[in-house]
């Protein structure tokens, strides 16, 4: 067998799956009352509150100085319904989780074939920013939840001009969130000073001929998608989006074709969480996105999208808190998708 076919069966494989999600998820879902949902949330903000594990990322300044105490959490059903418990005002950088929605967009405009033929959708088996990863491969068999494959996907977005791109890719996080998203100036500058190897990487990707042109600016553009600012329900309802097959649950606005959801969905399961996303998977199901700033969305086909925002993290870069209490709260509501069904 090829990799490409080793590579598009496993990828055929978990695109079933978030399909069947789609499907049978709904009857499932049904039988959690809001009362016991709330009470879910409620439970994993208690536990949790007051662990101490992990740290801030510090190799971004600005991110060492946010409040390593802010702790939100937010779930929200295919349906509309939004429950919250703990600090879900305050902002955080999105980070690696825009990851998901440029790779969207780009699918939504281009096709998944631009992606899957550019750069792949395959786990690198590398850290997010391995330089060794372009080189092993010539750019190839990436991911859009790695740098080398997020920058080559935010190149890929159509625009003649840097502030048309930019537009493009603001309105539609926007669109995801249901509310106009801001970037947070103090977390760009600090990020843009300090991000010489996403420039290196994004020139290499430029060599191998995976970015067509304009490499610095695409690495500049995707520095600035990562500094938007988000809270726990801003992360809810885009997770919430993808859920409910592509529309806006709480907004109604359809953003994403249904029939990209299941693909978006496989790369979030398979590269979602960087070095430990096949734990995260085997734990719980749920195709997840982590982002260094202390966010996490995971999705629950046809049932809910739920966020926690905290920021200490850990080893691999991801939230101690969050992972813990998605898990909790998705166990309690039969979240697992890869789960058996009732009868």
């Amino acid at each position: 067998m090829t990799a490409f076919n080793r590579v598009r069966d496993g990828r055929a494989w978990l695109i079933g799956l978030a399909v069947v999600g789609l499907v049978l998820a709904p009857l499932a879902a049904a039988a959690q009352t809001p009362a016991q949902i709330q009470a879910a949330l409620d439970a994993a903000y208690a536990k949790y509150k007051d662990l101490k594990e992990g740290a801030n990322a510090d190799y971004i300044p600005a991110l060492a100085a946010v409040d390593p105490n802010i702790y939100g959490l937010a779930l929200v059903t295919v349906d509309g319904k939004v429950y919250t418990t703990g600090d879900v005002k305050s902002e955080v950088s999105i980070q690696s989780i825009s990851k998901v929605f440029t790779m969207a967009k780009v699918f939504e405009e281009l096709g998944t074939q631009a992606v899957f033929a550019n750069m792949g959708v395959d786990a690198t088996g590398q850290v997010f920013n391995s330089i060794v990863a372009i080189e092993q491969n010539k750019g190839a068999e990436m991911n859009a939840m790695v740098n080398p494959g997020a920058i080559t996907a935010t190149s890929m977005v159509p625009g003649a001009t840097y502030d048309e791109i930019w537009g493009k890719i603001l309105g539609y996080y926007s669109d995801f969130a249901g509310r106009p998203l801001t970037v947070l100036e103090d977390v760009y500058t600090s990020e843009a000073a300090t991000n010489q190897r996403n420039q290196a990487i994004a020139m290499l990707m430029y060599a191998y001929g995976r970015i067509k042109e304009e490499p610095l600016r695409a690495c500049d553009i995707y520095t600035r998608q990562c500094s938007v600012g988000v809270n726990a329900k801003d992360l809810a309802i885009m997770a919430a989006t993808l859920a409910n097959g592509g529309t806006n649950p709480v907004t109604g606005k359809k953003v994403l074709s249904s029939e990209h959801v299941p693909e978006v969905l496989a790369v979030m399961a398979t590269a979602g969480l960087y070095d430990d996303s096949g734990k995260w998977l085997f734990t719980t199901g749920l195709p997840a996105k982590s982002g260094v700033g202390g966010g996490i969305l995971a999705v629950s086909p046809g049932k809910f999208g739920i966020a926690v925002i905290s920021p200490p993290l850990d080893a691999a870069g991801n939230s101690v808190k969050a992972q813990k209490a998605i898990a909790d709260i998705s166990n309690a509501l039969g979240g697992n998708p890869l789960a058996p069904k009732p009868r």
